[in-house]
C-alpha cells in the first residue's frame, strides 16, 4: 500500500472520529440548552450580513450591522430595495430615516432583537402548551445549523421553526408556522459572526441635518395597577404578565394596558373610554392579528402575534371584575 493511501486512510478515519464526536455533542444537548444559549447569543453576538425577510408573501432584503457595547444595542438596518429606508438604533432609541421624504421618525423599541422579535426562551412551559424537539442539521448561510421545531397543542397559538448556528447558537433563520406553513420568515443569506464592528459602520448613510424630525407618539411610563378586567374565556396557558395605566403622548386619555403571555406568544389588551375611534372587527398584518370591540362605555382592542381566533376570543370575553 502506498504512503498516500495510508495518509488518505488516516484522514478519513480522523474525519469519521470528529463527525462522531460532534454528533455526540449535539445529541447530548437538549432543546432547552439550545434555547438558553440562543438567548445569550442574541444579546451578546456582534454580526454583519444580509437578511431576507418574508411577510404576507412579500420578500425584502436587508443589510444588517449589529453589535452590543456595555449592554447597549447598536444597530444599522438598510433596506436594499424601495425608498432606501435606514434604521439606526442606539439602545431603545430608534431613528427610521426616510431619504425620499427627507424625514427621520424617532421611536422607542424595547425588543432585544430587531429582526427576531418573538424568539422563545427556555422558560416556556413545554409539555403544556408546546412541544419542542431537535429535528435535524442543515446549512444556513454557509454555516452548520441545528433545526428546532416548537409545536403548539391547539389552534390558539402559532408554531415556530428555528435554525441555530451550531458553533454560537445564534439564530440564522426563524419561521412563524400556521397550519404547517410559514406565514413569516427571517433568514440570513450571508453572515459574519463575532467580528469587530467599527463605529463608522453604524452611522447613517445620509446627512440628516436638513431633514424633518418626527417623534412617534408613545405611551408614557405607565403606572402599575390592579387588574379590574379579565377574560372569562382566556385560552389555556395565557396568564397576566403586567397591568399598567398609560397616557398617550399629546393626550390626557388614560388607557389600561394588560399584557398576557403563555411564555412564547404575547397578547396586548388595550382598554379605553369609548371614543368612536376604535375600528370594530378584525385586522391582520403578517402573523399579527387584532380585534376591536365595544363593551358598555369602553373600547377594547386586542393585538398579538397569534391566530385571529385568539384575539377575538379574548376581546369579546373581557369583563370588569
Amino acid at each position: 500500500m502506498h504512503s498516500s493511501d495510508l495518509d488518505f486512510g488516516r484522514r478519513l478515519w480522523l474525519a469519521i472520529i470528529l463527525l462522531s464526536v460532534n454528533g455526540a455533542v449535539l445529541a447530548n444537548k437538549l432543546p432547552h440548552d439550545w434555547l438558553n444559549h440562543m438567548g445569550a447569543a442574541v444579546q451578546s453576538t456582534s454580526y454583519e450580513g444580509t437578511v431576507i425577510r418574508i411577510k404576507d408573501g412579500k420578500a425584502e432584503a436587508l443589510k444588517v450591522v449589529h453589535t452590543v457595547k456595555d449592554g447597549v444595542i447598536m444597530e444599522k438596518v438598510v433596506a436594499q430595495e424601495g425608498n432606501g429606508l435606514e434604521i439606526i438604533r442606539h439602545g431603545n432609541e430608534v431613528h427610521c430615516i426616510l431619504p425620499d421624504q427627507k424625514s427621520v421618525l424617532v421611536e422607542e423599541w424595547s425588543d432585544q432583537s430587531t429582526l427576531f422579535s418573538t424568539l422563545p426562551s427556555s422558560d416556556i412551559r413545554f409539555g403544556n402548551e408546546y412541544d419542542v424537539s431537535i429535528v435535524r442539521k442543515e446549512r444556513i448561510a454557509g454555516r452548520e445549523a441545528i433545526m428546532l421545531a416548537i409545536r403548539p397543542h391547539d389552534g390558539y397559538r402559532y408554531g415556530h421553526r428555528i435554525w441555530l448556528d451550531t458553533e454560537t447558537s445564534f439564530p440564522l433563520q426563524a419561521q412563524l408556522i400556521s397550519e404547517g406553513s410559514a406565514i413569516e420568515q427571517v433568514k440570513f443569506a450571508e453572515i459574519r459572526l463575532n467580528h469587530e464592528i467599527h463605529a463608522s459602520a453604524l452611522e447613517p448613510s445620509y446627512s440628516t441635518e436638513h431633514f424633518t424630525w418626527l417623534r412617534q407618539p408613545s405611551a408614557h411610563a405607565g403606572t402599575v395597577v390592579e387588574a379590574i378586567w379579565g377574560s372569562d374565556e382566556l385560552p389555556a396557558g395565557f396568564r397576566v404578565v403586567s397591568v399598567h395605566e398609560e397616557t398617550m403622548e399629546g393626550s390626557d386619555e388614560e388607557i389600561t394596558h394588560m399584557l398576557y403571555s403563555d411564555g412564547l406568544a404575547n397578547v396586548s389588551v388595550f382598554i379605553a373610554a369609548k371614543s368612536g375611534k376604535v375600528a370594530a372587527g378584525s385586522a391582520r398584518v403578517g402573523g399579527s392579528n387584532s380585534y376591536g370591540v365595544e363593551h358598555g362605555d369602553f373600547e377594547i382592542t386586542v393585538i398579538g402575534e397569534v391566530p385571529a381566533v385568539t384575539v377575538e376570543q379574548i376581546a369579546t370575553s373581557m369583563r370588569q371584575r
